[in-house]
């Protein structure tokens, strides 16, 4: 039985506020924690690929990595219909960079047997940056296909299709994989209520650094190679241009190309 991993994040809910500790991390602490809406994505298309691939005999497990009491985003992954969930919590993770975090996953991910492809969302709401699927595909030493909107495989490989503003290409790869999915996926299926019941019942299997052979001084904020120094809130939005009637179709054109939407 090959598996599909997908990775899945609790994060704080979009519509609550959010502040920084004094370290400049992300104060979780108080605000409503949900299962990342671009997770949801990555999960419907792994879903997908079992669904239309029942010879393979594909299982879907999800990953989530963070602190104690994180469950809700693997209970979400569950009722939508993941196999299994495993969830990576250790106190020496906190604070983790980039690179920390997607080692520690590397190496959670080398506990389950048979992984044939890696699936992320395109980038978290809490932290946007989009790199970890490619620092996890070097970790890995596999192909990293980003950033699709839709993706099937076909026997040891896989083809995907990816959509931005500079055009529609076509992506392969062989198996194992690490890809990303966009939110240009197909929409997320909604839980049905036997999967809500199933998944607050179901076992979530844990685990600890020692368990997956990382050592303390390899996360976590005091040994991360990255660190954020300064933090400012974002301006309040200004008037835009205001374009008159003369010349306004070439100008409008003009700052469509400039932001590369045409």
């Amino acid at each position: 039985m090959s598996t599909i991993v997908v990775l899945v994040k609790n994060v704080p809910d979009t519509w609550s506020k959010r502040t920084l500790e004094a370290d400049f991390t992300l104060d979780r602490e108080g605000v409503d924690r949900v299962l990342d809406e671009i997770n949801e994505f990555a999960l419907e298309q792994a879903l997908r690929l079992r669904e239309s691939n029942p010879d393979a005999g594909y299982r879907v497990v999800a990953l989530s990595a963070g602190p104690a009491g994180g469950e809700e985003a693997l209970r979400k992954a569950l009722s939508m219909g993941a196999d299994e969930a495993i969830q990576l919590s250790d106190d020496a993770l906190a604070g983790s960079d980039l690179l920390g975090t997607a080692w520690a996953l590397n190496n959670a991910i080398n506990t389950i047997a048979g992984v044939a492809l890696i699936v992320t969302g395109s980038a978290s709401s809490d932290g946007s940056m989009g790199a970890l699927p490619g620092v996890l595909a070097e970790y890995r030493q596999v192909p990293a296909l980003t950033n699709l909107s839709a993706l099937k495989v076909e026997g040891a490989s896989i083809t995907a299709t990816r959509i931005d503003n500079h055009g529609t290409y076509e992506l392969q790869a062989a198996l194992p994989a690490v890809v990303s999915i966009s939110d240009k996926a197909d929409k997320p299926r909604f839980p049905n209520f036997k999967g809500i019941m199933a998944a607050k019942k179901a076992e979530i299997k844990k685990l600890s650094l020692a368990e997956i052979g990382v050592a303390p001084e390899q996360v976590g904020l005091s040994h991360a190679a990255t660190a954020v120094t300064a933090a400012a809130d974002r301006p309040e939005r200004s008037q835009g241009d205001v374009i008159g009637a003369s010349g306004a179709a070439e100008k409008i054109a003009e700052y469509l190309a400039s932001e590369n939407l045409i």
